[in-house]
């Protein structure tokens, strides 16, 4: 019998070569142990997520027969004992509540023989539980095992916010390709579908309160969400320990009501020159001066509020160009019969109105830096900021005691590295190069923020797929495996334990790991590096 406890420091398991994102705290033997019955049962009370998630891994391992590249060819190891399944305790099985504040935390005891044993205070920590156990599982020879038995795992998340944004509305994704896409993150246990669902380009999802925004503004009828889809989405996501947060960026990116709502615009579709009126095109903002927009921006979020249950709502807030208003006729006769007043003390009274909309529904607020940094708007400091623009802006959001979710388009965004979209334009897009795994993996949203205070304030990491240049046929290439790299990081924080601070040179392994099980799951991740590589780790290492 192989069974010395180690602690895993340097040079990881062949076990711990499985798991990502990486444990907490984890120790391991260096037996194996016989997998043949690895299935999970329940010592909880009936639970309906609990139950569902046993039932989904359950199937999922039936079919499931991963094998490291390392192991290609070789035959199943000599085993010192069998498994005896999976029994999953949960201590708090009455709350399946879903929300910032959730314990994922678990642990994880793999004997060599007999019953491993989860626990968990809620169903969540359960599911991510279930994820790592599902890693160990690898398959070899007709045989599947564990290796590195005993195991013992203790593990939590180091960021509550662990997101992925998919923009909707410059191109359209069947309700298949988001589904899939949350699979994907909760194998990698991300907790957050930042769905920016909507914007200049498209309105896709039904309106119940203005018809006409989704069969004007949406591309055609069989690109958009209904109510059901948008039920759907959420129900999938929840079972899999995910909150969906809706964005719908206000006033500006809003060109798609005017095909519907032209009376409270303002600079629709200026051509050729919109970029004096926009950031990209087509031009067009809710009209600030009208108490019409204003009313129509509180109405749909009164809306959506209703169809969407999390507690955050994003209201966007970003790039809006004061030149728009400025040149819009409407605005300037306003502002010509109130001379107290300007485009900036508008642009304050409607974040205000409809920063007060989301109070008043019991939703916590959710918008790009813009508001706090671009305009004289003090938000309500429970309202959650998203950084984007530059680096440290994360550390002077949480400075002004604002919470803050790391997004900067250096580090995260995803869709960046193809060239510019503009068809008169042949070099760059404003935010390349290519954003490869290990910028993202490297990149450390805790950067300059010292005080304990501070860094309790910075509370998550998102990767963002703006989609001017991405739709379903590049969709899992463009996210995966670099959007794993982040999760690691948000989930594991970036240094371990005892404080050492992992390398993209010691992660290599693990990550390919997972790409080729998230493969075989079905996600068309791109790959890292030559197969070669994957088979010979340590060789494909700069000198």
């Amino acid at each position: 019998m192989r069974s010395a406890i180690v602690v895993v420091l340097g040079m990881l398991s062949p076990a711990m070569a499985s798991i990502w994102p990486i444990p907490f705290v984890y120790t391991n033997g260096t037996s194996n142990t016989a997998a043949n019955n690895a299935q999970i049962t329940s010592r909880s009370a009936a639970s309906p997520i609990l139950d569902a998630v046993i039932r989904r891994y359950n199937e999922l391992i039936e079919y499931e027969s991963f094998t490291p590249p390392t192991d290609y060819n070789k035959r199943p190891p000599a085993t010192d004992g069998n498994l005896a399944g999976l029994s999953v305790l949960v201590i708090d099985d009455d709350d399946e509540t879903l929300s910032l504040d959730t314990d994922e935390s678990y642990t994880l005891d793999i004997p060599t023989n007999g019953m491993a044993k989860l626990k968990a205070n809620s169903v969540y920590g359960a599911m991510r539980g279930i994820e790592s156990y599902s890693q160990l599982l690898v398959f070899n020879g007709g045989a599947r095992f564990i290796k590195s038995t005993p195991i013992h795992i203790e593990d939590k998340p180091a960021l509550k916010h662990r997101g992925l944004l998919l923009d909707t509305a410059r191109n359209y994704y069947p309700v298949n390709d988001i589904l899939r896409t949350l699979d994907a993150m909760s194998f990698n246990k991300m907790n957050i579908f930042h769905w920016h669902i909507v914007d200049a380009q498209s309105w896709p999802v039904e309106s119940k309160t203005f018809p006409d925004l989704q069969s004007k503004g949406a591309y055609a009828t069989n690109m958009q969400y209904s109510y059901k889809d948008v039920q759907n989405i959420i129900n999938y996501a929840r079972l899999r320990g995910i909150r969906v947060i809706p964005e719908f960026d206000m006033p500006g990116h809003t060109y798609a009501v005017g095909l519907s709502k032209p009376e409270i615009m303002s600079c629709l579709n200026k051509q050729p020159s919109w970029d004096n009126f926009a950031a990209e095109p087509p031009s067009g903002q809710l009209n600030i001066a009208k108490p019409a927009a204003r009313d129509f921006a509180i109405d749909i979020v009164s809306e959506y509020v209703r169809l969407f249950p999390d507690n955050v709502f994003h209201l966007g807030g970003d790039e809006v160009n004061r030149n728009c208003w400025k040149e819009d006729p409407d605005v300037r006769a306003y502002l010509g019969a109130n001379p107290e007043e300007s485009v900036e003390s508008l642009l304050v009274d409607f974040y205000d109105k409809l920063h007060g909309a989301v109070e008043s529904l019991n939703r916590t607020g959710m918008t790009w830096e813009e508001t706090l940094f671009h305009s004289s708007y003090v938000p309500p400091k429970n309202t959650i900021i998203q950084a984007w623009i530059d680096e440290d802006s994360i550390p002077k959001t949480v400075s002004k005691g604002y919470r803050s979710i790391a997004s900067p388009a250096s580090a995260y965004y995803l869709d960046c590295g193809h060239g510019a979209w503009l068809s008169n334009v042949a070099g760059n897009s404003w935010c390349d190069p290519f954003k490869t795994w290990m910028h993202i993996y490297n990149f450390d949203p805790m950067a300059n923020i010292t005080s304990p205070k501070e860094r309790k304030l910075m509370i998550g990491a998102e990767v963002a797929l703006w989609s001017e240049q991405s739709d379903p046929t590049v969709l899992d290439a463009r996210l995966w495996p670099r959007a794993a790299a982040m999760a690691e990081t948000a989930w594991s924080g970036k240094a371990d334990s005892r404080g050492h601070v992992r390398t993209t040179k010691e992660v290599t392994q693990r990550l390919h790991n997972q790409r080729f099980r998230m493969v075989g799951r079905g996600i068309m991740a791109e790959p890292l590096q030559p197969l070669w590589c994957a088979r010979n780790p340590g060789a494909c290492f700069s000198p």
